[in-house]
């Protein structure tokens, strides 16, 4: 792994439970299908909360990008897309590389 993606994921107050169970259900074996290395899945618990961070590896940009698009145009993953919707409130995507 030569770069992790960070998503970070802010929930409307007390939505990380549902939007857990409905990913568990539903998205987590599709997700770890199409993208491969989840290196975490973490809530906080300080700071700014009601927050998911999911940690992708990837070997290169080009793998991130192929992978990704992969994933969005499934449509198992479209529809776990619109399960959540009402849940997010912000979504940010960080790249970050071996220093």
């Amino acid at each position: 792994m030569k770069m992790v993606e960070m998503r970070t994921y802010t929930l409307v107050p007390g939505g990380a439970a549902e939007y857990l169970r409905v990913y568990g259900e539903s998205a987590r074996a599709l997700q770890a299908r199409i993208l491969g290395d989840l290196a975490g899945l973490y809530q906080t618990e300080s700071g700014e909360l009601n927050q998911l961070v999911f940690l992708w590896g990837y070997d290169s940009l080009d793998e991130r990008a192929r992978r990704r698009a992969a994933l969005m145009q499934d449509p198992e993953f479209a529809a776990f897309r619109k399960a959540v919707k009402h849940l997010l409130v912000r979504q940010e995507s960080r790249l970050l590389s071996q220093a």
